[in-house]
């Protein structure tokens, strides 16, 4: 249900029988946002809340609890940018995306659908997790875990390509992430170096949901025809319904990227490079072991029902003998050491920042709580239940 701060509240609330006044929504969008007053000593605190899934009063975070400190990356429909919690000095990345552009290419449905995946990614150390998100009447904010080691695809062109050993390590938690991922019957869809970040200790972090889609059975398709062009499937170009093999055959196009420089079919035409993904032999260059390309063979497979994955999902990923190194028990408890280390000196450190994000003004409206509602009854309706924060931080019973 909508979070949306909704008017002031009156100075003297009334307080019959003792019992706290919730008093009527402000907002006639959103009748469920209360403005709650919460004794406090002898006196009321003012707190935004919202009816949890257990019945439980639960604070809701505010742009004015944070400090905005540096953009640090831009997407379609916002910006990212490093944000320190004022109550509790945590850092944080928080995504803040414009209503009114995704409403214009008619999108809530994935920004629901990405918040809806971002809540359960909390169980898995290499998915980044939500800890709050909230609405003001013109912006949506995804508060998420804060990392700075860099996006994949900056260190990738920085050293052009990585040996095995380092390209085995990211592929292993990556496909640990999307296992999981499938596990929950979620597609992730949008597998590419530039949505694979580095924490601070050199682990993978996959993120940007947006794409993902949920519901779908280990027998079930999809049709949507949706990606990045350099790592669309065959099966997606040729508009044929799609299962999570689909993202296999990224992460072989994302392990060719490492070893080789480049995605397997890359043309800067991309006509060429439909045509190269749909009917161009894979052609593996010299340098790789026979483990390497047998795995990129297997990935990269046109024929999603001969792909590797495509029958036993990501225990077929698991027993390739290209990753015959890794103990996949030690992987997934980070027991194993990185092979690069991002060597950042705390939050603050961002060089693994591009500087034309970073060197850019904080808009001092991003840090703002509006006091009233001013959107449409569309705005304010298209993203209900968008809110969260979690459930420790409830406040009340209801």
């Amino acid at each position: 249900m909508d979070s949306s701060r909704a008017g002031t509240p009156s100075p003297q609330p009334s307080r019959a029988n003792g019992n706290i006044n919730l008093g009527p929504s402000a907002n006639p969008n959103c009748p469920l946002v209360t403005q709650l007053w919460i004794p406090r000593g002898r006196g009321l605190s003012y707190k935004p809340s919202w009816l949890g899934e257990h019945g439980m009063l639960q604070w809701c975070a505010r742009p004015t609890d944070f400090d905005f400190l540096k953009v640090i990356g831009k997407g379609s429909y916002g910006k990212v940018l490093l944000a320190k919690h004022k109550s509790d000095g945590m850092f944080y990345a928080v995504k803040v995306l414009q209503k009114k552009s995704i409403l214009k290419k008619k999108e809530q449905s994935h920004i629901m659908a990405e918040r809806s995946v971002l809540l359960k990614n909390v169980q898995h150390p290499f998915l980044v997790g939500l800890r709050y998100s909230f609405q003001t009447p013109e912006k949506l904010y995804f508060v998420l875990d804060y990392v700075n080691g860099g996006e994949l695809f900056f260190h990738l062109q920085r050293e052009r390509r990585f040996l095995e050993p380092r390209a085995r390590f990211y592929a292993a938690e990556v496909a640990s992430a999307i296992g999981y991922l499938h596990s929950l019957n979620v597609i992730y869809r949008d597998l590419k170096p530039e949505n694979i970040l580095l924490d601070c200790q050199g682990h993978v972090v996959l993120t940007d949901f947006g794409l993902c889609k949920e519901g779908v059975e280990p027998e079930e398709t999809t049709s949507t025809f949706c990606g990045t062009p350099e790592y669309l499937a065959p099966e997606v170009l040729r508009k044929e319904p799609y299962d999570r093999a689909v993202d296999w055959w990224c992460l072989g196009a994302v392990l060719y990227e490492m070893l080789q420089g480049l995605p397997p079919f890359y043309s800067q035409d991309m006509s060429q490079m439909y045509e190269n993904i749909l009917y161009q032999p894979l052609q593996i260059p010299g340098g790789q072991t026979v483990a390497a390309c047998d795995l990129l063979q297997g990935l990269l497979h046109k024929d999603q029902r001969q792909r590797l994955g495509s029958k036993s999902d990501f225990l077929e990923i698991k027993n390739h003998v290209f990753f015959s190194p890794i103990n996949w028990d030690d992987l997934y408890h980070k027991r194993l050491t990185p092979p690069f280390n991002p060597n950042v000196a705390g939050p603050a450190d961002l060089k693994h920042f591009d500087p034309e994000f970073t060197q850019e003004a904080v808009s001092k409206s991003i840090g703002c709580t509006p006091d009233t509602v001013a959107g449409s009854s569309g705005a304010s309706s298209a993203f209900l239940g968008f809110s969260y924060a979690p459930e420790d931080e409830a406040i009340l019973d209801y």
